[in-house]
């Protein structure tokens, strides 16, 4: 039997989220991240690595404010499931579809909790012999023991919430929400 939301539900999605950072102000931290990479890879074409699911909305604003030609491919990756806390254990679901031996690699990374996923994802784009590989981040999250990558362009850094928003999301859902807030209760 199917589960259809009520009308008092699907109204009511959105209350228990905190904005931490709005529409304005994300759409200026991309603009910055945009012309940083633009000018720091002016000669080259760097691979954008997306990481999907969570970065398919910053992949896209981002994308529009570099200046120079990029190359995109993309990967998924999983330690969550319909978690609030990683499992720990990472999976690729969905590899790169081209080769990125000696290619300027950018992963694009919606969010970085532990560190574990993306310290993970690093190791196993090195081992591609690619020319370089960097880190492109939205948020960086205080998480106490967490694993430590070289991020050479963040966004914002975020105390230990559990955010949504802006393609992040809880079970799926919230990813379409335009700004970036945190659950008050887990709904």
């Amino acid at each position: 039997m199917e589960q259809f939301a009520s009308e008092n539900e699907k109204n009511d999605w959105k209350d228990n989220i905190t904005i931490l950072f709005s529409e304005e102000v994300l759409r200026k931290k991309v603009e910055e991240l945009g012309a940083a990479v633009s000018k720091d890879y002016a000669s080259r074409t760097p691979v954008l690595v997306a990481v999907l699911k969570g970065s398919f909305i910053f992949i896209a604003d981002l994308c529009r404010k570099i200046s120079i030609p990029v190359i995109f491919d993309f990967m998924a990756v999983s330690s969550y499931g319909d978690s609030m806390v990683s499992s720990g254990v990472v999976r690729i679901t969905k590899d790169l579809d081209y080769s990125i031996e000696n290619m300027d690699v950018l992963i694009i990374e919606d969010i970085i909790d532990s560190g574990r996923t993306l310290n993970y994802l690093v190791k196993n784009i090195e081992a591609r012999n690619p020319k370089s590989v960097e880190i492109c981040a939205l948020l960086d999250k205080d998480v106490p023991g967490k694993f430590k990558n070289k991020i050479k362009y963040k966004g914002f850094d975020i105390p230990n919430k559990f955010v949504v928003g802006y393609g992040l999301d809880y079970a799926e859902n919230y990813r379409n929400l335009p700004y970036i807030g945190y659950i008050e209760n887990t709904v």
